[in-house]
């Protein structure tokens, strides 16, 4: 075989490269590197603002803890199925792929149904907002339910955020647009819902419990 013919024969070859893949995965953690520092300066700014204040009310006597608490375990119970859908793509399981995606976006959709009602009931029972303390904690500080409805909302927009994603992929699951060949979008999506999950146990610490 000449070289040309050589040239030819390897140039007709086809190749496989992954790099669209790998970076997108690198993309989402650069994505997270920067959500968590953000994250990180709210919640070390909500820690400083109650250290040094002297009117600062007690979580547990205005936030409900049982709803919270509930809501924490709806939101870990979503990433359970988030990885049973990773699984599932991995072994080639169309269908449980869509099964544990819907389960995913059912719980971010009650996570969000109920820190809206909470919210309802702290702004229009308690009288709590970003300007007011609650009714019962007249001479509280303002930074009370300012650093609350920051923190709770600023988690609340990213579970908004990755219910519209996660539906978005189911969309295009029942495409069959994944497979177990082509799973990085799955994953991928796994990794932002994980984060998601990670921070509201690290603010239902540090804002409702501690």
């Amino acid at each position: 075989m000449s070289q040309a013919a050589a040239i030819h024969g390897q140039a007709s070859e086809p190749v496989e490269y992954s790099l669209t893949d790998t970076l997108g995965k690198l993309g989402m953690w650069m994505f997270l590197a920067g959500d968590a520092m953000g994250f990180g300066a709210l919640i070390v700014g909500y820690g400083g603002l109650r250290y040094y204040s002297t009117n600062w009310p007690q979580p547990s006597d205005v936030l409900g803890i049982p709803l919270t608490a509930f809501m924490t375990f709806v939101l870990i119970c979503s990433s359970v199925t988030m990885v049973k859908a990773l699984s599932a793509i991995h072994h080639g399981d169309q269908a449980a792929l869509r099964k544990f995606l819907g389960l995913t976006i059912l719980g971010g959709l009650i996570f969000l149904s109920l820190q809206a009602y909470e919210w309802t009931h702290l702004i229009f029972g308690e009288g709590m907002s970003i300007r007011h303390p609650p009714h019962n904690f007249p001479n509280a500080t303002t930074l009370f339910g300012a650093t609350f409805f920051v923190l709770t909302g600023f988690h609340g927009m990213h579970v908004t955020g990755g219910v519209i994603y996660l539906s978005c992929l189911l969309i295009r699951s029942m495409t069959g647009a994944y497979s177990a060949e082509y799973a990085y979008p799955v994953e991928i999506a796994g990794l932002y819902w994980h984060f998601v999950d990670l921070v509201w146990i690290l603010i239902f610490t540090f804002v409702y419990l501690i």
